[in-house]
């Protein structure tokens, strides 16, 4: 492939990316191309491939709507299955000769007078756009510990997202340290595995029974000769999802019969009640991220795990010594810390008008138009961008409703004869200032650190609204709230 200009650069190839090249091509607009920094398709669920790693959303909503997928084995889908899924709709809808793999990013600059962004690659290549459109995500950069001695530990360390499976734990004494989405996941594959397993927690999670299952034979042959029931079943999961939303957005009294189901799920499977209290959070339910899992409490109630509230004071070669002094003997060190989620972008730079970069723009918390533009930055988008997370739903519904926005703003461009489209600044407050009066209103303002909020206290990451009311806003782009220059 050359240098020449392209009408669209994509970077990514997960959810978002790959999603916005199919609405491409069925609108006519072949002249784009994908950027992947790795050698696969899959984003996020080609990163995670720990033991045990699924989806917390069910599947019949964790896909495309324009793409349904009849055959899911579970009614909550394992990584392997997504992957396979993204890899499906690449080879469909022949986007493999769109993508440019190993093609890592690392700074994009808009030329204003040639309305065009000026795309720089890892190996020295550079690419021309006239629009750039970033689908990155919020989960693709993993957050490693701040722990005072980490470099001296002797044994292997990794994160959950780099996952050694080279790496054979049987036998061993294992050091896991987090208690998230992922931990929760795979301590229960691993703990019959090992030696024994210590788990670091630094504040307890709320973790509900997953109501998962294979699905049966004759539900799946039902599916696939009647593929309506599918469509029919997506919808009662998002009404269902969406009704949730009360609690998180409105009313967050209505947590307390979703607190009545941890209560039971912790009841069920721990008997001890230190382990119980020291499991039990501190914290209004739905604050943080809530967890689904039917095998997680049960794996904590084993007699080879031993649960940590101690605070971490530093690493040693051998092991986690905690702030009580007491050394905690290690083999293996697995971090299951999460993402870097309120980078959004970094670490590429991003350069917009008047040479102003991205972390420049967002230097009090990251902050964009309907998630998805900023201003000073012309003819770029974002997909997942900032607060467009969901406590709630499934992401790819908010997905589809950017894509229609980006679809509508490239649309645009081309017809009115626009060399480029920036956000009017004004127009960027205003919504943002709404957003985060709109957030105090919800549990995510209930008081607690969590993955949502940024190191300075700002509400990066969650939509505060439902997302049928996303959809009414983006369905499309309004050319008022922008500055055109032809």
């Amino acid at each position: 492939m050359n240098n020449k200009s392209h009408r669209v650069l994509i970077i990514g190839t997960g959810f978002g990316g790959v999603g916005l090249a199919i609405k491409l091509k069925q609108a006519g607009i072949d002249d784009f191309i994908l950027l992947e920094k790795a050698s696969g398709v899959g984003g996020t669920w080609r990163e995670n491939s720990y033991p045990g790693a699924a989806c917390d959303v069910p599947s019949h909503l964790y896909s495309f709507s324009f793409e349904p997928k009849l055959d899911w084995s579970r009614k909550f889908a394992p990584q392997a299955q997504i992957l396979g899924y993204l890899q499906h709709c690449v080879a469909k809808y022949k986007l493999t000769e769109s993508i440019r793999f190993n093609a890592e990013v690392v700074s994009a600059a808009f030329d204003a007078s040639a309305g065009e962004w000026r795309v720089n690659l890892a190996d020295g290549e550079q690419l021309s756009a006239t629009v750039l459109v970033s689908a990155c995500g919020q989960l693709s950069r993993p957050m490693y510990p701040k722990l005072a001695g980490i470099e001296a530990f002797k044994g292997p360390a990794f994160h959950s997202a780099c996952w050694r499976h080279d790496l054979d734990l049987h036998g061993k004494r294992v050091g896991v340290i987090g208690t998230g989405a992922s931990a929760i996941q795979f301590v229960p594959r691993i703990q019959p595995q090992v030696e024994h397993l210590t788990l670091f927690q630094r504040s307890a999670a709320y973790v509900i029974s997953k109501p998962d299952r294979l699905y049966r034979a004759w539900e799946l042959e039902l599916v696939k000769q009647m593929p309506w029931l599918q469509k029919i079943d997506r919808g009662l999961k998002y009404i269902h999802h969406e009704a949730r939303g009360l609690a998180f957005i409105s009313m967050p009294s209505l947590m307390k019969p979703m607190r009545y189901r941890f209560v039971q799920n912790l009841n069920k499977a721990i008997s001890d009640p230190a382990k119980r209290a020291a499991l039990t959070p501190d914290y209004p339910m739905g604050c943080k991220r809530v967890l689904i899992s039917n095998d997680y409490y049960p794996a904590l109630a084993q007699n080879n795990v031993t649960l940590v509230n101690q605070a971490i004071s530093h690493v040693s070669e051998r092991g986690i010594v905690t702030e009580d002094g007491q050394e905690h003997a290690c083999d293996v060190l697995i971090y299951g810390t999460g993402f870097k989620t309120s980078e959004f972008l970094a670490p590429m730079q991003i350069t917009g008008l008047d040479g102003v970069s991205l972390n420049q723009a967002w230097q009090e918390g990251a902050q964009a138009y309907k998630g998805i533009s900023v201003s000073g930055f012309p003819n770029f988008f974002m997909l997942y961008g900032p607060n467009t997370n969901l406590g709630h739903n499934s992401i790819i519904y908010m997905l589809e409703s950017q894509y229609r926005y980006v679809l509508s703003a490239i649309k645009q461009l081309q017809s009115k004869q626009l060399r480029y489209v920036n956000l009017k600044p004004a127009v960027e407050t205003n919504y943002n200032s709404g957003v985060q009066r709109a957030i105090k209103h919800t549990v995510w303002d209930q008081g607690c650190t969590s993955w949502y909020i940024s190191a300075a206290g700002k509400h990066t990451n969650n939509w505060p609204g439902y997302t049928f009311s996303y959809r009414q806003l983006t369905r499309k782009m309004e050319l008022t709230d922008y500055e055109c220059v032809r």
